[in-house]
């Protein structure tokens, strides 16, 4: 096996707490009174192209809540949005922190979000301090399980697959990571991940 020289990381259900996932989606719709099947309608190709980087979140909104008045503004509603973010129960955090101190191999994130969520979480808990490369949906154009945002990596990273290691907590997207060649780690858990970066040869005694 090529000795692993990059870990790409992706941040909800693995270090965080989804984005905008269906959880957050209801609690904010709740919040607001909106009814969910309405929007959930509209949801699916306004939030494509949103996580793609195409349309701001403006856009993304004007589609989905603000077709019709409102009582709330676009900034109130993007507000609730970003609160939803938190560390997960069950995070990697502290496995990424390990890892990062070392400094022994590139990480990066290699994640699906929309910029004005992405770079909040990103700044709203430091990842700047672990990964040295931002490679999510937002601004590659691409979202996983696109293989093409797998490939686009090993350009960027000028890192052969086999060098890899992606974390996911997404069987498919992990599925989509290894047919181009990556190592892949479905991510259930902290102690799980452990075991497999140890098996990897990534940081068997410093992890450990």
């Amino acid at each position: 096996m090529a000795t692993i020289s990059t870990i790409l990381w992706d941040v909800g259900g693995v270090l965080l707490t989804n984005g905008w996932g269906h959880q957050e989606r209801a609690a904010v719709l709740s919040h607001f009174g909106l009814d969910r099947d309405a929007f959930e309608q509209r949801h699916p190709e306004a939030n494509d192209a949103w996580e793609k980087g195409l349309v701001p979140v403006e856009e993304y909104l004007a589609r989905t809540v603000f077709y019709e008045p409102r009582k709330f503004t676009v900034p109130e509603f993007v507000d609730a949005m970003k609160a939803e973010s938190q560390v997960l129960e069950d995070s990697a955090l502290g496995i990424l922190k390990e890892i990062a101190a070392s400094e022994a191999v590139m990480l990066g994130m290699l994640n699906n979000e929309a910029r004005e969520l992405n770079d909040f979480r990103i700044q709203q808990f430091g990842l700047t301090d672990f990964f040295g490369v931002f490679l999510s949906s937002c601004y590659v154009g691409l979202r996983k399980p696109d293989a093409r945002m797998f490939r686009l990596a090993c350009d960027v990273l000028q890192r052969e697959p086999g060098e890899i290691v992606f974390v996911d907590d997404r069987a498919g997207n992990v599925q989509a990571a290894t047919s181009v060649g990556m190592h892949g780690i479905v991510y259930e858990g902290p102690e799980k991940l452990k075991a497999k970066l140890t098996e990897f040869g990534v940081f068997a005694v410093s992890v450990g």
